[in-house]
């Protein structure tokens, strides 16, 4: 289940995307079209702004801008950088592994092994689906559906 701080930063950074001319936004303006409270809405922003996804200007035109293309920023990228790892487990986790305290022996664990595949395709989906892809409308289901462009199977 992802966090409703992860909501809010999907509701603000779609806003973002939508400023194609990469004209920054007030917070303000943000929090009002996403309908996020503002206070929370700035934590958030610091927090996307440390992991280089937005910057902030100063001035009269000041305010956020995506600094990351929407067609490079996936869905997986943005829930890790707002919530941490992503894996139920942190045995699985190809970003934040650690061996469970309780584990004999990963190789045999029925419980890494349920989760395992699930996960791999949770990251696919995930990873193969970016920001640019959800504002056009489509899924992570029809991202993966979609054809591999020649020039990538090469």
């Amino acid at each position: 289940m992802i966090s409703q701080k992860a909501k809010y930063a999907f509701k603000a950074l779609f806003r973002l995307a939508e400023q194609h001319n990469g004209t920054s936004l007030q917070i303000e303006e943000i929090a009002s079209d996403a309908g996020v409270p503002r206070k929370f809405l700035e934590h958030i922003l610091l927090d996307l702004k440390r992991k280089g996804i937005v910057e902030s200007r100063r001035g009269r035109a000041g305010g956020y801008v995506l600094v990351t293309r929407p067609d490079e920023l996936t869905i997986g990228a943005v829930l890790r950088a707002v919530d941490g790892p992503i894996a139920p487990l942190p045995c699985i986790s190809r970003t934040a592994y650690r061996r469970c305290e309780d584990c004999r022996d990963e190789k045999t664990c029925v419980v890494r092994r349920l989760f395992a595949d699930t996960y791999t395709a949770t990251l696919l989906l995930m990873d193969g689906t970016t920001l640019a892809d959800a504002l056009a409308g489509r899924t992570p289901t029809e991202v993966a559906r979609e054809p591999v462009p020649e020039i990538l199977t090469h």
